[in-house]
C-alpha cells in the first residue's frame, strides 16, 4: 500500500496566543495547549501542532519563521513503515523511533511516517443538482456559519530543485503525479486512487525553500463559503476566494494565517485513479482561479469587501430613467 494521506502537521511560530484564536476560529478543536504548544485536531483526528520557535528538538525550518516545520505522513501497516524503514535509513536526517521513522526531504523539509490514526467518518453533505441529474429532491442544501475542518487535505512548498524533488517523493514514497507545470510544478497524490493532490511542489523563476500553503479539506461548497464568512466576521484577512481552480475543480478560499504563509478551505477536487494520464499546463492567472474574489466577502454584508451593504430592495425596485 501507499502513503493514506497526513495525520499531522507541526508549525513554527512566536506568537501561540495570535494562533490559538485562529485556529479555534478557522474550526480546529483544541486538545493540549501548554506554554511551549498548541495541539489542534480535525474531524477525523488529523493534527495540528503549533509550537514555539525556541522549542527544543523543533525540526529546523526551510524558511525563518513563522512556517511549516514537519509533515506527518499516515501508512497503513507496520509492514508498510517497515518496507519505507528500508528505503529511508540511509538518507540525510534519518530518525527512527519505533512507531515514526523519517528523514528530511531534498528541499530539507522535516517528514515522517506513522501507522495512521485518522478517524473514519459518515458526514451528511450537500447534494448537487444539476440539468441532467437531480439528487437533491424536497431537501434545500445546507448553510453553515462556521467551518469545522474534516483534516488536513494537502500541503504546498516552494522547492529549490523541482525535478530532484518530485522524483524523491515518487521513488522513495510512491508519490503519483497527477498534472505539472513543465520546469515549475508537480501535483502528486499519495496514492494511484485518490484526490488530485496531497502534495503540490513549487519551483520559483528565483527558486528558494518554503511554505506556500496548507489546505484543509470541508464538506461541500457551502462549508466554504459558511468558513471564509465566519473568518470574514473575525476579523482574519483573505489573500484570495471564494474561487475555483480549474486545474483541480476545487473550490477555494485562503486566508493569511499567523503560523506562516496561508490556509486553504477547500472541497469538489478531482478524483483521480491509475487510468488518469498527467497534463501539462503553462502557469498564468486563468489557469489558477476559474474565478476568483480578491480580498474576500464580509461575512456581515455579503458582499465583496468594501461594497455597500444590501438595502433589502429587490434588485429592480427602483425608479426608471
Amino acid at each position: 500500500m501507499s502513503i493514506l494521506g497526513i495525520d499531522e502537521i507541526t508549525f513554527g511560530a512566536s506568537d501561540l496566543a495570535k494562533c490559538r484564536q485562529f485556529f479555534l476560529d478557522w474550526g480546529l478543536s483544541l486538545v493540549s495547549e501548554e506554554a511551549q504548544a498548541l495541539v489542534f485536531e480535525s474531524l477525523n483526528g488529523c493534527r495540528v501542532i503549533v509550537a514555539h520557535s525556541d522549542t527544543p528538538g523543533l525540526p529546523p525550518g526551510v524558511e525563518p519563521d513563522p512556517t511549516l516545520r514537519e509533515v506527518v505522513w499516515g501508512v497503513e501497516s507496520a509492514q508498510d513503515l517497515e518496507r519505507y524503514r528500508g528505503r529511508l535509513a540511509d538518507l540525510p536526517g534519518f530518525v527512527d523511533s519505533g512507531e515514526r521513522l523519517g528523514c528530511t526531504d531534498p528541499s530539507g523539509l522535516a517528514f515522517k511516517l506513522q501507522i495512521g490514526v485518522k478517524r473514519s467518518l459518515q458526514l451528511d453533505c450537500a447534494r448537487t443538482n444539476t440539468w441532467a441529474e437531480q439528487t437533491r429532491v424536497n431537501q434545500p442544501s445546507p448553510a453553515y456559519d462556521r467551518a469545522t475542518p474534516i483534516e488536513v487535505g494537502h500541503v504546498v512548498f516552494f522547492v529549490k530543485n523541482l525535478e530532484q524533488t518530485t522524483a524523491f517523493y515518487q521513488d522513495k514514497l510512491d508519490f503519483v503525479l497527477s498534472d505539472r507545470y513543465p520546469g515549475r510544478g508537480s501535483f502528486l497524490r499519495c496514492a494511484a486512487e485518490g484526490g488530485h493532490h496531497d502534495l503540490f511542489l513549487l519551483q520559483l523563476p528565483e527558486p528558494r525553500s518554503g511554505l506556500n500553503h496548507v489546505a484543509f479539506t470541508v464538506r461541500d461548497v457551502h462549508e466554504v463559503m459558511g468558513g471564509g464568512l465566519h473568518m470574514s466576521r473575525c476579523g482574519w484577512q483573505t489573500e484570495l476566494g471564494p474561487g475555483r481552480h480549474p486545474i483541480s475543480s476545487a473550490i477555494f478560499w485562503y486566508f493569511i494565517s499567523p503560523a506562516g504563509a496561508l490556509v486553504e478551505y477547500y472541497t469538489d477536487e478531482d478524483q483521480l485513479t491509475g487510468d488518469w494520464q498527467p497534463r501539462d499546463f503553462t502557469p498564468g492567472p486563468t489557469v489558477f482561479a476559474e474565478w476568483a474574489i480578491t480580498g474576500g466577502i464580509d461575512g456581515n454584508t455579503r458582499r465583496q469587501v468594501n461594497a455597500a451593504a444590501p438595502s433589502g430592495r429587490f434588485m429592480t425596485d427602483k425608479p426608471k430613467p
